[in-house]
Formats: C-alpha cells, structure tokens, sequence
C-alpha cells in the first residue's frame, strides 16, 4: 500500500449516525477514504469481496450477520485487516473478535481532535499490516539465538525448584496480536502452573475487565484484574489494567503506578518488566509477544542484567513484529520463539532449577 493515497476502508455498523459521525471525521484528515458502508455483518462480508478495502471497522452488535460471525467469514475467505470499534461494554466480545482475526479493539470515539487523530494513525498503522502469515527463519541480532529450545511438555504438577527463593516470575508484554497470542499460549499452562504471571497488554481504557474475562473462560488457572495491593500469588494470571501502570514490589505484592497524559504505552510493558527485575532478580523471566512500537525493551535488558531469563515471540508467527524485533536487535533476547512452542518453554522453566538452564 503507498503512503502517498489515503487509506480505503468500509465502515460495518448498524446505526447510520455513528457511521456518519466516523466518516465525516475521518475523511477530514485527509488520510482516509471510506469506500462503502455496511449495516450488518453480511454487508461487511459483501463488500469486503468486493470493493477490497484496506482495512474494515467493525461493529458488533449488528442485525442479520454479528461482528464476530462476520470477522470469522471475512477472515476465512479474504482475510482484511479488522479494526473493532465498539463500546467498552462489549470488552469480553471484542476479545474473543481478536482471536477470531481483528487487529485492534477501540472504544467509539467521543471525537475529540485528539481521538480523531489517534484513530487516523491506527487505521494508518493497522491498514499496513500483512496479514497472510509466510512462514520464515527468524534472524537474530546481537548476541540473540534465533532457534527454538525444542523442550518436551514438563508434568503439569512439577514443582519449581529455584535458587531456595520460591517459584519465578513471568512477566509478559504485549500490544498489537497480542490477545491473540495470550489465548495460544496461557490455556496450554494447564491447572498446576506453579508460577505467577503478570501481563502488561496494550489495550483501550476500559476494556481490560472484559479481557479478564474473556482469558478466565478459555485458561484453567485463575485470571484476575489487577486493583493494586494483591500479594503476588503463584499459579494466578494478573491483567494490568490500561488506566495505570503495574508493578512488582520488593515486598512481593502488586500495585498501581499513576499512568501520566503523555505516557505512550498503555498500560507500560518497561514499568511492569524493570519493576520485575528489581524485585525478583534472577527469578524473573521476560516474554515479549507481538506488538508495535518498542515498548518493553528496556525492561527486557533489566531483566537480562539481572540475571534472569528473556524471551520472545519469532517473527513468522507474529502479527506485528516490531516490539520482539527491536528487543531482539537489542541483544537483550536469549530465545527467540514460535507461538506454539512458547507454553512448553514456560513449563520447562517452571520445572528447572536456575543452575541448570541452559
């Protein structure tokens, strides 16, 4: 696609006003032109055949044909990248629409200049994205190992054995395609995963209760919303919300750091990551996951300077390779990974002691 033409798109919503209201400040900026108009998921299908736009914004809840039925068909057929823009209330569908295929899920704007401009730039942004995944050998930079550890499943009931400090701490940062990876990943820890595991997910303000949600009912551990003051409990999924920024104490609990208007990442991937370091040394364990930007490098390094163990999600397998790829050009990556292989590196870690990895 040539950044010198605005971006095509189809707008799928039920309701003539909203439809009007994204077009008219969307089309203002210059870099978008919507091609048509769906009312319904059907419509959506239709002319996602059709007219072959660049990026669809899909609603919901909408008669004849649903949003999710409709990301599913436009997917299987003549897969387009898929932007939700729906209502915070709809969190735990818009979840389960990204593991059907959608990019992105967005709150309908208020249509501030600044909501105007920051939804120009993610259509812009989520327009470019590939998405035919082709299969390729992942490179490595500065120092990192671009191959898989090839581990066996490790016995779901292995107690973790660790420098006689307790279990590690896995520490996730996420943004674009990362709901989808979650979903690939947490299910396979089974009911007997004996480490915690805090999850910074770039997400829309007020989406990640449905989030929550949404992981609690496809993972057998427990998955809950991080309010601040929790103990750090093992075998339990911690969800940062998007409204601030979560940390690891040294006293080994959770809490809340206030998120600053101008902070970019949301909730931070570097705050959750460095505040793991310090508080868990050697125990901790970093997975970036796809994602845009570069958010989680830094506290991947810390993480590594620590003496703890740094992964990430390969290339082939990624919607977005850009906050793995930079971490890995970093050097700061110890084992680059495929999605399907990254559950049984986490078992294999949960079950060895730190002397003995490799």
């Amino acid at each position: 696609m040539s950044m010198a033409r605005p971006v095509r798109i189809v707008i799928a919503d039920d309701s003539a006003v909203a439809r009007r209201l994204l077009r008219a400040h969307v089309e203002a900026s210059g870099e978008v032109e919507v091609i048509g108009e769906a009312r319904n998921g059907r419509q959506a299908v239709e002319l996602a055949e059709r007219l072959r736009p660049d990026l669809i914004t899909m609603d919901l809840d909408m008669p004849v044909m649903n949003g999710l039925d409709a990301i599913a068909e436009i997917m299987a057929a003549r897969a387009v990248p898929i932007l939700v823009v729906t209502q915070a209330s709809d969190a735990a569908s818009a979840c389960e629409a990204v593991r059907r295929g959608a990019l992105e899920v967005t709150a309908k704007p208020d249509y501030s200049a600044d909501q105007v401009a920051l939804l120009v730039a993610r259509i812009r942004l989520l327009a470019g994205v590939t998405m035919i995944t082709r299969r390729r050998v992942a490179g490595g930079a500065g120092g990192s190992e671009a191959v898989p550890w090839g581990w066996p499943d490790a016995a779901r009931g292995a107690a973790a054995r660790h420098s006689g400090a307790g279990p590690r701490v896995i520490a996730i940062a996420a943004s674009t395609g990362g709901p989808q990876a979650l979903a690939g990943i947490l299910p396979r820890l089974g009911t007997d995963f004996p480490c915690p595991i805090l999850i910074a997910q770039h997400i829309s303000d007020g989406f990640a209760a449905g989030m929550a949600e949404w992981l609690a009912s496809l993972c057998a551990l427990p998955v809950r919303l991080v309010e601040g003051g929790e103990p750090i409990e093992p075998g339990v999924i911690w969800l940062s919300p998007s409204e601030a920024h979560l940390v690891a104490t040294g006293a080994h609990h959770l809490a809340l750091r206030r998120r600053e208007a101008d902070d970019v990442y949301r909730p931070s991937c570097d705050v959750l990551l460095d505040s793991v370091a310090r508080a868990f040394g050697d125990r901790s364990v970093g997975l970036v996951l796809t994602g845009m930007g570069r958010d989680g490098v830094a506290g991947l390094g810390a993480i590594r300077r620590a003496g703890g163990t740094t992964l990430a999600q390969d290339e082939a397998s990624s919607v977005i390779f850009g906050m793995n790829r930079r971490a890995i050009e970093a050097g700061v990556v110890q084992h680059v990974l495929p999605l399907d292989e990254v559950a049984n590196a986490l078992l294999r870690l949960a079950s060895r002691e730190v002397a003995n990895e490799p």
